[in-house]
């Protein structure tokens, strides 16, 4: 099948699709005619790599989950590890994002918020931690 339908049946963009092939994520063979020609298994490998980005795998690690995946003889430990890692960059990443919506209401707080040129915000963001 061409690109397009590639598409319809994954949920991908073309210009998501062609990436993948790229970066040799997927390895769809090439037609006579130069284009791509995707099968059954390369729409289930695009939604498999769809529904992992969705849950916040890089691309890297989408790439080990399905050889993961295609390796009838993996042991589910390893893919239960990767999966237990990847939440705590989950949990990483909000403790994080917590931290700087704490600092940044503080911030906000200071900040009068009327007329006046000086900005609590600014001189925050001009002398903060990284100074």
């Amino acid at each position: 099948m061409n690109i397009g339908e590639a598409g319809r049946q994954s949920g991908l963009p073309a210009k998501t699709i062609r990436y993948y092939g790229d970066i040799g994520l997927i390895a769809p063979p090439r037609r006579d005619n130069g284009f791509r020609d995707y099968d059954e298994r390369d729409i289930h490998d695009l939604r498999f790599i769809a529904r992992a980005r969705s849950l916040g795998f890089t691309v890297e690690q989408c790439r080990h989950l399905l050889a993961l995946y295609r390796d009838k003889h993996r042991s589910s430990a390893e893919v239960r590890q990767t999966a237990e890692r990847h939440i705590q960059e989950i949990r990483d990443k909000i403790a994080e994002l917590e931290a700087m919506a704490r600092t940044l209401a503080a911030l906000v707080d200071a900040c009068a918020g009327d007329g006046r040129p000086d900005c609590p915000i600014l001189d925050g963001l001009s002398t903060g931690p990284n100074r």
